[in-house]
């Protein structure tokens, strides 16, 4: 594709309302951020525990750049395994209670290498089809077939079970958090089906880490399914406030990966200070529950309050809350008239979700002030009633 044919590709982008730019934050990502010179209040961070700046992961951070210094060098398998790594997958298995974890640099990488060493022609893969994208490139590249069943269907999620006889391996592979919708996989209802057709299951828990369960351990311990999920994966750079992801499960399945995942092997390692971090951010989570609870409390004043409005938030549960507006340039400009108010919400649009559901996504974090809160929906109430939403 050359030039000329990159610009027709991005006017059209353009007329459709889906073109995307990148925006510059400065600060630590906080509940108060600086965009452009002018200070907002961020309500479309990931940083669900307020963790991202907190004074003791910025120490563990310092500690390990002085130990170990700031690159690790080489990918794990080569010289690239520290330390700092060592503890981290220790302290991860522990807090997850399995035998093994194994730490990726991001959870794209962790998805595509799990999915692509686990599974290959031969295979079946069912996917909830509002899953991440990268659990969908992670299936498409093991080359097994890949059926993405319809959004927490169950009961066609079964009738394909039933007729999977054939295949040497299924697997089930469902996000338990939606990234979009903020609804929660039946992950009890999976695990059952997958026992009684003889399936394997993968649950990302990018966004269910440090927020779902009663110490925060996510979907699992939600459901109180300890033991029965075959594959736990997720991410480091939400609730735990820093970067990376995990995969736990059995010792087998680690050193599988270590052997197999293309995306662990051909990269190199995490940088300690990275890994250092993330254990201080586990230690935190365990430490404080308060944090958590907080983030609950939040999460329901908004959500019902953007109810009361009249807004659809489809079936949110969680500290992700979408506020529906289906057209993608008023999304956009929601968006942008929230901004011009110091509230800084992100629209989100197709491909990301399907067509005719673009919306604002709001995220609260546990160190969002109930003036914070109040002020958010008094900016949306303004804005929605200008552009006639409710």
């Amino acid at each position: 594709m050359n030039d000329l044919e990159l610009q027709e590709s991005l006017r059209e982008i353009e007329r459709q309302g889906l073109c995307r730019n990148l925006r510059l934050t400065e600060g630590p990502q906080s509940r108060e951020i600086t965009m452009n010179g002018q200070k907002v209040l961020n309500f479309c961070s990931n940083n669900y525990l307020g963790l991202a700046d907190h004074p003791q992961l910025r120490l563990a951070a310092i500690r390990a750049i002085e130990a170990e210094g700031v690159g690790s060098g080489a990918s794990r398998l080569v010289c690239g395994h520290m330390r700092a790594h060592q503890k981290l997958e220790a302290r991860l298995a522990g807090f997850k209670g399995t035998p093994s974890a194994l730490v990726f640099s991001t959870g794209y990488m962790a998805n595509v290498g799990i999915l692509a060493s686990i599974c290959e022609r031969g295979d079946i893969i069912f996917s909830d089809r509002l899953n991440h994208a990268s659990i969908v490139d992670g299936s498409l590249l093991s080359q097994a077939v890949f059926k993405r069943y319809p959004h927490k269907d169950m009961a066609t999620l079964e009738e394909w079970l039933k007729s999977a006889g054939g295949f040497r391996r299924r697997l089930i592979v469902t996000d338990s958090v939606f990234s979009m919708d903020g609804d929660i996989a039946p992950l009890d209802q999976i695990v059952e089906l997958a026992q009684r057709y003889d399936a394997m299951v993968m649950v990302d828990e990018a966004h269910a880490f440090g927020v779902l369960g009663q110490h925060g351990k996510g979907a699992v311990e939600h459901f109180h399914l300890e033991g029965k999920v075959d594959i736990q994966m997720g991410t480091l750079s939400k609730a735990a406030g820093v970067f990376g992801a995990y995969c736990c499960g059995s010792s087998e399945l680690i050193q599988f990966l270590v052997n197999r995942a293309r995306s662990f092997i051909y990269t190199t390692a995490m940088p300690p200070a990275i890994a250092a971090a993330a254990t201080a951010a586990i230690d935190l989570l365990e430490r404080e529950p308060q944090r958590r609870e907080n983030l609950w409390k939040n999460s329901v004043y908004v959500r019902t309050e953007l109810q009361r409005m009249g807004f659809s938030t489809l079936e949110s549960q969680t500290p992700i809350i979408p506020l529906i507006v289906k057209d993608s340039q008023k999304a956009v400009e929601f968006s942008q008239r929230l901004l011009e108010s110091g509230i800084f919400v992100q629209a989100i649009r197709p491909p990301t979700v399907p067509n005719n559901t673009a919306r604002l996504r709001v995220t609260v974090m546990a160190t969002h002030t109930k003036e914070d809160l109040d002020c958010l929906l008094g900016a949306i109430r303004t804005v929605g009633k200008h552009l006639c939403l409710i």
